[in-house]
């Protein structure tokens, strides 16, 4: 097991079922995005693109909320004219990969190899929402409130939100979001796609979804992760070669085979974990 705080932002939790809790943890603040936090979060994500024997991912915040969005110290900058990080100049340049550093704490949580499940409760707004969006599920409390705020501020959302809303929600409903700011209540998010399900108690469903992943083949979870991340963006016969070429990497593997062989004797199975 392993437990360490980054950047005084973020506690990181990983069992040795290799189910990783990741805590925001600036309550004071209800987990409000600084540099500080930024920081924290890129950090966290490395630190998990790098452990071998992950098999889940949970993400949550400490105290009323899941994430305030963009500090308002930062905002209070803007309103002042000083320079604020970010600026045109220095959000195109693309830093990790496809992304920028900005980006990249909401992006990461999708190109990450394994399933990251995020527990939402309080408020999850504008940039704290696209972090949330970033995960494969989302679970959040009936009082949640979610909303693509940014226009409030004068802004556009720009931490990936636009690459992750489209396969979430309707064209007109995103930007019906996206040009209103209102807040979505209730069994809202999940009519519109925002949410997965509602729960009374969203952390405790996601661990318990997260070690029943822990469970299953992790390099067949991989591959099932990599083929959905491409269900919007690949023609039919780029996803039916995936599929195959998938399927033939997991077939026959030590792995594959420990899966039926536990399923048969209706024990646990014992699985070696794949390379980072």
């Amino acid at each position: 097991m392993l437990e360490e705080r980054l950047h005084d932002r973020i506690h990181l939790r990983i069992d040795s079922d290799g189910v990783a809790q990741v805590t925001l943890d600036r309550p004071d603040k209800m987990n409000a995005l600084d540099a500080a936090m930024f920081d924290a979060l890129l950090a966290v994500g490395e630190r998990l693109r790098q452990w071998p024997g992950l098999r889940a991912v949970v993400l949550h915040g400490e105290g009323k909320a899941f994430c305030a969005g963009l500090d308002r110290g930062r905002f209070a900058e803007m309103a002042g004219g000083q320079p604020v990080e970010g600026g045109l100049g220095r959000l195109a340049p693309r830093t990790h990969g496809e992304a920028n550093r900005f980006q990249q704490v909401a992006w990461q949580w999708r190109t990450l190899a394994v399933p990251v499940v995020a527990a939402v409760h309080g408020v999850a707004l504008g940039g704290g929402l696209q972090i949330a969006l970033g995960a494969d599920l989302r679970y959040v409390t009936p009082e949640a409130r979610l909303s693509v705020l940014e226009i409030q501020w004068g802004l556009v959302p720009d931490m990936a939100g636009m690459a992750l809303l489209r396969e979430l929600v309707r064209g007109d409903v995103a930007r019906e979001l996206t040009f209103s700011g209102r807040m979505v209540l209730r069994g809202e998010a999940v009519q519109l796609g925002l949410a997965t399900r509602v729960c009374a108690d969203p952390l405790h469903e996601a661990l318990a979804f997260a070690r029943a992943v822990a469970q299953r083949n992790p390099e067949a979870v991989r591959a099932a992760k990599r083929l959905l991340n491409q269900l919007y963006d690949a023609s039919a016969a780029e996803l039916l070669l995936a599929e195959s070429v998938e399927q033939d990497a997991v077939l026959g593997r030590p792995n594959q085979r420990e899966a039926v062989a536990a399923a048969l004797a209706q024990r646990a199975p014992v699985f070696t974990d794949p390379r980072p």
